[in-house]
């Protein structure tokens, strides 16, 4: 379909779904009504009315919001602000991330900071608001490596959706002594190619990607793939439950290889 056929189409088929979610709501509303003054025939009884009419309160807030942001965006063709928008009535909480992926251009959820030591630990992680550009988090990072570990590392690696120009001094100035962030666009320097090509900075770049890997076992060994936890508090104690059995297994298996070089150096 072409973008008018598109929105054509979308239009009946969003007014005729606004008013059932509406006339679900007022149905919802109306046993409010009806039951506001109901009473169990014992004291578990009144606290199950009580929990039920709270949920229902709850759903119908929601409800509303869902089908005044679908009247405003599809049929009034106003630009809803994102900080506005509801995403999922059962988790309010989360977010609409962009990353640019071609097989997954729109992703639900929570965007993870995550920032890895030379041994494979995870030292910071951080559950995000929103969709927040990489680059914002390198001096932050800074400052929470500085914090733990009384100075900052001396090789900051990342991919390139965390370059800019101001991040690469701000890294220099700090005392990291390699700076591994490949440049995002733009024509290279010779002095800037010459650098990305060299050993020093192919090297943390290979340090980089360990991370992808470390990403890959917290989604495939430690839980991280999906939350199975409601709302946003229990979401952040997910993802740090995830972080601390990696830390945990990450640390075991340093030990046991400590151990097995004294062994056999005895």
């Amino acid at each position: 379909m072409t973008s008018r056929q598109r929105q054509d189409h979308q239009t009946g088929t969003y007014r005729e779904l606004i008013g059932i979610a509406e006339e679900v709501i007022e149905s919802a509303r109306m046993a409010l009504r009806r039951t506001g003054k109901a009473r169990g025939k014992d004291m578990i009884t009144d606290l199950a009315i009580a929990e039920t009419r709270k949920e229902l309160e709850h759903f119908c807030a929601l409800g509303a919001r869902v089908t005044d942001q679908s009247r405003r965006r599809v049929l009034n063709g106003e630009q809803v602000p994102t900080v506005e928008k509801l995403y999922s009535i059962f988790e309010p909480h989360t977010d609409l991330i962009k990353r640019g992926k071609v097989q997954s251009p729109i992703e639900f959820g929570h965007k993870v900071f995550l920032a890895e030591s030379a041994r494979g630990l995870i030292t910071q992680y951080e559950v995000l608001d929103g969709n927040p550009i990489d680059e914002q988090h390198v001096v932050i990072s800074l400052v929470r490596h500085r914090q733990t570990f009384g100075d900052v590392p001396k090789l900051y690696g990342s991919d390139r959706g965390f370059f800019s120009d101001k991040n690469v001094m701000s890294c220099k100035q700090q005392g990291v002594k390699v700076v591994c962030i490949p440049q995002r666009g733009g024509t290279k320097s010779p002095e800037r190619e010459a650098y990305e090509k060299s050993r020093e900075f192919k090297d943390g770049q290979r340090f980089r990607a360990g991370i992808e890997g470390r990403i890959s076992v917290l989604f495939r060994g430690r839980g991280m793939k999906r939350c199975l936890a409601e709302g946003r508090e229990r979401f952040e104690l997910w993802v740090a439950a995830a972080v601390l059995a990696n830390n945990l297994m990450k640390i075991a298996a340093l030990v046991a290889e400590r151990s097995s070089r004294r062994r056999k150096a005895a």
